[in-house]
């Protein structure tokens, strides 16, 4: 049996309890666990077993409407796979009353177990094993995996609600995917500069009529204020993606016209509010955009392009994703990009591996692949590298590889070295810096067939309404963590 899905959400209903969820047999069973799970092999978890989920509800992070069942807020506290051991049949286990457990999370890990004491009432333990921790509390441990929020700051702006009369396919209603009108309109209002109220923060805007990117086939020219519009438009989209990471910000000070640079450190330039994060090795200082104001102000500061760390700051050695990226050469026809992309869509397929493209917004494509919590950034560089070279060898006369720095002319470059600490594609959904102001845009993969696909087709100015009619395509790299499999 393959790994299987888990969640732990933290849910505020009658009183403060963690939902223990499971995949068994296309449902989530589910327990209500009061003092939460824990790592420490002494402590017994009082757990009473309640309905099974859909499946759908293993990402859901938001509100469940006041007077319906489990009216209240709830957050990701934790996600990842399981595997059974012991039995491999979860469900005979479960019916037995007795299912042993190994979790693959970002906050849990090892091997557990829950036992049925009596009726529906469970006791769920931590065994002894290399993840054991004395001690450990969940409490220590508050903020959500996916938006690195609090269950108050959730509960304050909730960004979906759950409407469990809905189809479990569109039971998860966003509430407030977007910037307020009344704050739309107070930007409008501003002068040059001013004091813009936006998701409850106090933001010194400036600027606001400087061309940052000029039009594209006769559309005017793109201002910093229609770039602050979009931004607060998307951000709540984006934030999941940058949560709980460092930050590496692309700035372009003087317009997109002048050479960027990346800004790390921001020394006394960043409000109090803004969370950073000090890097052990080096003492450099990042940003971490975990609230959609961060994105706002990253923004106004000449933030133009939005580059998120791989891996969490908890555990910076440890990625969250494999990155593929499909880089034009000199001279390369995007046709054949295309040719590479289905190579690597039908290498996908074929080892059962989850992985979510996008167009760069410029002229390659990206693939991001997530991977649960375990692997180094070297083993998933090799994952990566294996899988070029097995590509490669279909098409040679397509490709070049990371080592031959300047590539090979019409080929494109297969680069492998961006699974590395600090390195970093472009999130999802950020704006480059190029005439009409392309986004880097997820895509499905069967838009690889449309001869209409192009890496800058979409822009801050179509991306939104591409959104309402396609849907986030992109949600499955926060919630489907993976084992890489073998590639021989």
């Amino acid at each position: 049996m393959g790994e299987l899905r888990f969640v732990v959400q933290l849910h505020r209903a009658r009183r403060l309890h963690y939902d223990f969820r499971i995949e068994v047999g296309g449902v989530l069973v589910s327990w209500a666990v009061p003092k939460g799970p824990s790592l420490d092999p002494k402590v017994r978890r009082a757990a009473f077993h309640v309905d099974d989920h859909p499946l759908e509800y293993v990402a859901f992070e938001g509100v469940i409407p006041a007077g319906t069942y489990g009216g209240g807020d709830v957050i990701v506290w934790d996600t990842g796979a399981w595997v059974p051991y012991k039995d491999p049949d979860p469900r005979a286990a479960l019916e037995r009353g007795e299912l042993h457990i190994e979790l693959h999370g970002q906050k849990l890990r090892g091997k557990f177990v829950i036992v049925r004491t009596r009726g529906d009432e469970w006791l769920l333990m931590h065994k002894r094993d290399e993840h054991a921790v004395d001690g450990w509390d969940p409490a220590a441990f508050p903020r959500s995996v996916l938006s690195g929020r609090s269950s108050d700051e959730v509960k304050a702006d909730p960004h979906w609600q759950w409407r469990s009369e809905l189809p479990a396919d569109r039971a998860a209603v966003p509430v407030r995917g977007a910037v307020s009108d009344e704050e739309l309109a107070a930007l409008d209002g501003l002068g040059e500069a001013g004091t813009w109220e936006v998701f409850g923060r106090r933001l010194r805007v400036t600027n606001l009529s400087k061309v940052l990117f000029p039009g594209r086939g006769g559309e005017p020219a793109v201002t910093k204020r229609e770039l602050l519009r979009y931004t607060s438009a998307i951000a709540c989209t984006v934030v999941p993606y940058l949560a709980g990471r460092a930050l590496n910000l692309h700035r372009f000070p003087g317009g997109s016209d002048t050479k960027g640079f990346w800004q790390k450190a921001l020394p006394g330039r960043a409000p109090d509010w803004l969370p950073r994060w000090r890097e052990p090795s080096s003492g450099t200082e990042y940003l971490v955009a975990g609230e959609p104001a961060a994105l706002v102000w990253a923004a106004n500061f000449g933030g133009l392009e939005w580059h998120p760390w791989t891996s969490p700051t908890d555990r910076p050695d440890l990625p969250s994703y494999a990155l593929v990226d499909l880089d034009p050469g000199p001279g390369t026809a995007w046709a054949d990009l295309l040719v590479l992309a289905r190579l690597h869509r039908t290498a996908f397929e074929h080892l059962g591996v989850a992985a979510y493209p996008k167009v760069s917004g410029r002229r390659g494509i990206q693939i991001w692949v997530p991977v649960r919590p375990g692997p180094s950034f070297a083993e998933t560089r090799a994952w990566v590298e294996e899988l070029s070279r097995s590509i490669g060898a279909v098409v040679p006369d397509l490709v070049s590889f990371a080592w031959e720095r300047a590539g090979r002319e019409g080929r494109a470059r297969l680069d492998f070295t961006q699974n590395a600490v600090n390195k970093t594609l472009v999130a999802p959904y950020s704006p480059r810096p190029a005439p009409g102001a392309p986004v880097s845009a997820p895509i499905a993969w069967d838009e690889l067939d449309d001869p209409a696909l192009r890496p800058d087709g979409f822009t801050i100015r179509t991306i939104g309404e591409r959104l309402a009619e396609r849907g986030e395509l992109f949600a499955g790299v926060l919630s489907n963590p993976q084992r890489l499999p073998p590639l021989s």
